[in-house]
């Protein structure tokens, strides 16, 4: 697990020159992919007299996802074999199509590496390291694309090829430190610390990975006979329209992907399709944006760039969640703008050559779907499920969009006459951003009622087992004297009769009392009637400020008590820990059906996971005066902090 600062650098180093060799890998002529770039052509595309090499994308994947403790010296064997690309003159005299299935696996390595780093990231408390990781990993092959652009450009050959090798030395320069680091395995990067390696949650997930890429190749190995007898229609008229036949195995792929997904579990089906939506909508804009600033070289490299750079910084933000569905909103603004300012017919920015609205929609675009898939990332790695998902599952579900979206605008079975509109028109995938914003925004939402669901159970564990732990620690001593004491009073106080037989009674009582108290028996309600607004108030001091509603906040006594002990807990860390000089605000809100109480202070603040550190190695101040307090009230206790940004507490009390 990462346990220091440079630590999280070096795997925050290497996700980045994982990315960088992504971005090379898809900008040549072998593309990348989790299955054969032949099988997205649909039936009847030519594989060769090949039986198994079509095999190895999926054999790298699976590999990839055994190994994954190792996932630097799986971006060290993947750039390693990206070094061909950089530098053509090392390839050996073969064919073309067996040199790609050569390569092939060289896009599994890269991808489930980087998203390893990224996931030990996540996992090691660093999470804004980790999302942004596994966003740019996404928007390196965004990137990438940019530095082809339009097919055409032939005349920049000499230009890819330098970016190719600077890209490469840069990205293997950043992954050597990671290499050296863990070249015994990290841990972290399995994502389930708790369980054995070979768990079936994590097998679940390599043989859900393993079977969506493998998907992919029977079904577009379908013949145009063969689809058309499973259809139950003529043959001739599936061979006359073949993007027909492309869209019904792209949806025949979605199908079985999607089911095959269900097999990790409902929350990677949710990232898998969150992170897949938004790569299909940015694919049409992106592909005119390519064509309209296909003379313009280094501006549409530093739009790509600029898209990249804002969808990680949005990624590795506290708001990432908000921040993408913005972006992905704005992206989809702009496209409804481009789309109706054209009359409907986009391609008019391509033919025209505007570079602005153009350069506007790539770097929006990117910054999308980089910024979407980034913030998903938090999300799956509590479940050890970033490389799988986000890698092969997305993959391939991106793909079978890719093919079964264009079908909309066909005419007669086949494309309208304009060279672009054969992807999608941008209307449509405006609302597929809006879709993809919508499902973040949903993610993000029921991750945060998961987490504060987890956080009240784990409270509630650490009260009782604290609870227990006293108890056991007072059982012995009071029973060997208070309770005797209390037992012979009893028995003697009887026989003396008058007030000795009252005293007697009142000490069984106690005994009866004292004795339930230890066995774990509550104690009864108190009544109501403490006013908080007052008793907060009181605690105003120089370098304090508290901040109340104008009328009383009524509530039980031992509640209101509780409550302001759990505060007074909160300023004593302030005053110890906060550093000289750190000022402090106390807020108290009455909602009605509870009262929340927040304290505030602009100190040093703290690492998010010392906590918890803390809690394992026995020191449970926080967890008892604080958290276990407004837990036995049925609240909850909310701690955010950060080194140099302060720490705020949030109390939650209800009101009964």
């Amino acid at each position: 697990m990462i346990v220091d600062v440079s630590e999280r650098w070096s795997a925050a180093l290497a996700g980045l020159g994982g990315s960088l060799l992504v971005a090379v890998v898809k900008s040549s002529s072998y593309g990348g992919g989790f299955s054969p770039r032949l099988a997205v052509q649909g039936p009847d595309a030519y594989y060769g007299p090949y039986t198994f090499l079509p095999l190895i994308p999926t054999a790298a994947t699976v590999l990839a996802l055994c190994l994954l403790r190792w996932w630097p010296h799986l971006l060290v064997a993947g750039g390693l074999l990206t070094v061909p690309i950089a530098w053509p003159r090392l390839l050996p005299e073969t064919s073309g199509l067996e040199m790609y299935y050569a390569l092939s696996a060289v896009f599994p390595l890269l991808v489930v590496g980087a998203l390893g780093a990224a996931q030990s990231l996540l996992r090691g408390g660093a999470p804004g390291s980790g999302a942004a990781v596994a966003g740019l990993v996404t928007g390196a092959g965004l990137f990438g694309g940019a530095l082809v652009g339009p097919g055409w450009l032939q005349q920049l050959e000499p230009v890819l090829r330098a970016w190719h090798v600077l890209l490469l030395v840069a990205g293997l320069a950043a992954i050597a430190p990671a290499a050296w680091r863990w070249r015994g395995g990290d841990r972290a990067a399995i994502g389930l610390p708790a369980e054995p390696a070979w768990s079936w949650r994590r097998l679940r997930l390599i043989i859900t990975g393993g079977l969506v890429a493998l998907a992919v190749l029977p079904l577009a190995l379908l013949s145009a006979g063969r689809l058309a007898t499973l259809l139950d229609v003529d043959w001739t008229t599936l061979s006359r329209y073949s993007y027909t036949k492309t869209a019904i195995i792209g949806a025949l792929t979605l199908a079985v992907a999607t089911a095959l997904s269900l097999l990790a579990g409902l929350w990677p089906l949710a990232g898998a399709l969150t992170a897949a939506t938004v790569q299909v909508a940015v694919s049409a804009p992106l592909v005119i944006a390519y064509a309209a600033t296909g003379e313009a070289g280094p501006a549409r490299w530093f739009g790509a760039f600029a898209g990249v750079a804002i969808g990680a910084a949005a990624a590795a933000s506290r708001w990432r969640v908000p921040a993408a569905a913005t972006l992905a909103v704005g992206a989809a603004t702009t496209l409804f703008i481009a789309y109706a300012a054209t009359s409907g017919q986009p391609e008019k920015l391509a033919e025209q050559h505007r570079v602005v609205p153009a350069l506007l929609m790539l770097v929006l675009a990117t910054a999308a779907a980089t910024a979407v898939v980034g913030a998903t990332a938090p999300v799956l790695a509590r479940r050890g499920a970033v490389p799988a998902v986000l890698g092969p599952i997305a993959g391939v579900l991106v793909v079978a969009g890719l093919q079964t979206v264009p079908v909309i605008y066909l005419r007669d079975g086949q494309p309208l006459p304009e060279s672009l509109t054969s992807l999608m028109h941008l209307d449509t995938a405006a609302v597929l951003l809006l879709v993809a914003g919508a499902a973040i925004g949903g993610l993000g939402v029921a991750h945060h009622l998961s987490e504060r669901w987890a956080e009240r159970k784990r409270a509630e564990l650490i009260r009782q087992e604290a609870a227990a732990a006293e108890r056991d620690r007072l059982a012995r001593p009071i029973h060997d004297g208070v309770l005797q004491v209390l037992a012979m009073v009893q028995r003697q106080g009887s026989e003396l009769g008058g007030s000795g037989a009252q005293l007697a009674a009142l000490a069984g009582e106690q005994e009866a009392a004292l004795r339930n108290l230890l066995s774990g028996g509550g104690a009864p309600p108190a009544v109501a009637g403490a006013d908080l607004r007052a008793v907060l108030t009181a605690l105003a001091a120089p370098g304090t400020e508290v901040s109340a509603p104008a009328e009383p906040v009524l509530l039980p006594r031992a509640s209101a008590a509780e409550l302001t002990a759990a505060v007074q807990a909160a300023l004593d860390n302030v005053r110890r820990h906060a550093g000289a000089g750190a000022r402090t605000w106390i807020l108290l809100e009455d909602e009605g059906d509870g009262v929340r109480v927040t304290v505030r202070d602009d100190g040093t603040g703290f690492e998010p996971d010392r906590l918890d550190q803390a809690a394992r190695a026995g020191r449970l101040g926080v967890a008892q005066s604080m958290r276990g307090r407004v837990s036995d009230l049925g609240g909850t206790t909310l701690i955010h902090s950060r080194p140099g940004e302060g720490t705020e507490v949030e109390f939650w009390v209800p009101r009964r």
